[in-house]
């Protein structure tokens, strides 16, 4: 091979590094520093079997039935997340709401669709399982309890999700970790807000 193929190849593989290895660098360095600050208690993990879990505890600034509110208002769901969603279609019926999403994502080129169901639980938590659409799984759980001095509201949170794509599960770890916090974070938000009013 002349020098100058095993120069060009080598500029190749450098190139490579740099446009791959590095953002991805990126991408953990920041998973392991929103790691080490979060005050949710989020904890995202690889299922063994396939799929992702979630699992948080986070502190919301208003009472319960605000919070609440504010999680089953399905029409209004894409106000709580940066990931760009839309409402296809919203059916409530016998105290069951079958919500059908239609999400764009960076990780998945084009839109993909989410139908879920989504029931109250006994205890004012809410249950949200997957119905159909482009997923294997989607089940999540809030469970939501007073807390500080009444005007608080802890949650207990658990999302599993499976993704119908060819995306490998640790970067969808990695999305759905900051997804998580930019949700929560904008739960808080409109919670204060209303709490304010």
């Amino acid at each position: 091979m002349p020098l100058s193929d095993k120069a060009r190849g080598l500029s190749l593989v450098l190139l490579f590094l740099l446009v791959v290895q590095v953002p991805l660098s990126i991408v953990f360095w920041g998973a392991w520093v929103s790691a080490e600050t979060d005050v949710d208690g989020l904890e995202v993990k690889v299922e063994p079997g396939g799929g992702v879990r979630a699992t948080a505890h986070p502190l919301f600034p208003a009472k319960p039935d605000i919070v609440h509110a504010l999680l089953a208002d399905y029409t209004h769901w894409p106000d709580l997340f940066e990931v760009r969603m839309r409402v296809a279609a919203l059916n409530i019926h016998d105290g069951i709401a079958t919500v059908d999403l239609r999400i764009e994502h960076p990780l998945m080129p084009g839109e993909h669709r989410l139908v879920t169901e989504s029931r109250i639980l006994p205890n004012g938590g809410l249950v949200t399982d997957l119905k159909g659409g482009d997923f294997k799984r989607y089940h999540r759980v809030w469970i939501l309890e007073q807390a500080g001095a009444g005007n608080q509201t802890r949650g207990q949170f658990e999302l599993v999700v499976e993704v119908e794509s060819m995306v490998p599960d640790w970067l969808v770890a990695i999305a759905m970790r900051q997804e998580l916090e930019a949700h929560f974070r904008i739960v808080k938000q409109k919670a204060l807000e209303y709490f304010n009013r």
